[in-house]
Order: C-alpha cells, then sequence, then structure tokens
C-alpha cells in the first residue's frame, strides 16, 4: 500500500515515514500543501495523510481540491486544532477521518488500516428505500433519477443506517460500523453527519427519511421518507 504524508513538521512527518515503512507500507512526505496536492493529483496512492495548518495551502483547501477532481483517495487528516466545528469543516470537505495532535503511533496505524480495509471489503448490492438508492459497490446515492453527493464518511453512515432500514441504531453502533475501535472523539460527531445527511438527501426533495429516536439513537424509513 502506498501512502502520502503531507505534514510541514519535519520530525514528525519523518517518525511517521519510518514507522510506517517498518510496518509494510510503501511512503512518500512532503511538507507543503501545493506540492502534497499536486503529488496526490498524480495518483497511484491508497491513503494520504495530510495536515490541515500546512504553508501555501491548507489542508481543507488540499482535501476539496482533490474531491473536485473526482479523486476518492481516503484521507486522513491530522491537526493541532480541537473542537468538533473544526472535526467537521475537516470532513465536509471530503475527509475520511480525522486525529487531533498530540496522538498516539498506534492510533494512527489502527485508523490508516480501518480505512484501507473499508475501500478494499466487497460492497453490498443496491439498497433501494422507495426513491433513495443507496449502492455501495459505486459509492453513489441517487433520489429518484438525482445524484447526490455525498463524502466518504457522509456515505458510509448512510450505508450502515441504510442496511438497518426501519431499525433503530444507536450513535455507539455507527461509530462501532463507520469509525475504527480506536477512534476516541467526542461521539457526537454522529450528529454532524446525520445533519448533513438530512441537509443533503431531505431538504432539497421535501423528505424526512431520517427520525431521531430520543434516546435511543436513528431509524432511515423503509420508504426512504417518501
Amino acid at each position: 500500500m502506498r501512502l502520502l504524508i503531507v505534514e510541514d513538521e519535519k520530525r514528525l512527518a519523518t517518525s511517521l515515514a519510518r514507522g510506517l515503512t517498518a510496518d509494510g507500507f510503501v511512503v512518500e512526505t512532503v511538507h507543503d500543501g501545493a506540492a502534497g496536492l499536486h503529488l496526490a493529483l498524480g495518483g497511484g496512492y491508497d491513503l494520504i495523510v495530510l495536515d490541515i495548518m500546512l504553508p501555501g495551502m491548507n489542508g481543507y483547501r488540499v482535501c476539496g481540491e482533490l474531491r473536485a477532481a473526482g479523486d476518492e483517495t481516503p484521507i486522513l487528516m491530522l491537526t493541532a486544532k480541537d473542537g468538533e466545528y473544526d472535526e467537521a469543516e475537516g470532513l465536509d470537505t471530503g475527509a475520511d477521518d480525522y486525529l487531533t495532535k498530540p496522538f498516539s503511533y498506534v492510533v494512527l496505524v489502527a485508523r490508516v488500516r480501518a480505512l484501507l480495509r473499508r475501500r478494499t471489503r466487497g460492497a453490498a448490492p443496491a439498497i433501494v428505500l422507495g426513491d433513495l438508492t443507496v449502492d455501495p459497490a459505486a459509492r453513489r446515492v441517487f433520489r429518484g433519477e438525482a445524484e447526490v453527493e455525498l463524502t466518504a464518511k457522509e456515505f458510509a453512515v448512510l450505508e450502515h443506517l441504510a442496511a438497518n432500514a426501519g431499525q433503530v441504531v444507536s450513535k455507539a453502533q455507527i461509530m462501532e460500523a463507520v469509525w475504527d475501535f480506536a477512534y476516541d472523539g467526542d461521539p457526537n460527531i454522529v450528529e454532524v453527519y446525520v445533519s448533513a445527511l438530512r441537509r443533503k438527501l431531505d431538504v432539497p426533495f421535501g423528505r424526512r427519511s431520517i427520525t431521531t429516536v430520543r434516546g435511543a439513537g436513528y431509524r432511515l424509513a423503509r420508504d426512504g421518507g417518501g
């Protein structure tokens, strides 16, 4: 597996590269956003470890540019910032996971492996719920004929809800299915994703597909909210 590390703290980047190389990965490092974007757009990477606070072009912009170009390479964001709004901003640009410094190397490797597993595992057949279609194989979502663009993590949350349509799914169950066991952030981040899904799947189409069951979790309607 080929990894790209975009991190301006050269000592940290070198340390991560050495550890990941020892763990069997092929690793390249770069120390500014523009250079990272250039290498990433060249393709061939299985995962990108991307710092947010970068010179020239920050990680939010790098991630946004990659997603706008149609690049779906998994991105693990690193940042010295902390707080759910910073996390939400990073994830809303299309990042797949988020790790706040300082972090344990063991946790980082667990996150990397989890993202790679989710990318390579076999996908289930398309799930059709009324006019809502969730296609895990193609990683695409439709409302009728209209395609709805989701980030990788939004799609993963929706896929889990769709696979359990009609049932109440707790935050803990979503965290276990979508995030890695090593995730040490605020479990309320699930609410950020559910809100994003409602904003994209429901509001433009006059639907109400995801119901909050107070004290229990969330339920995706079997008819897709139709």
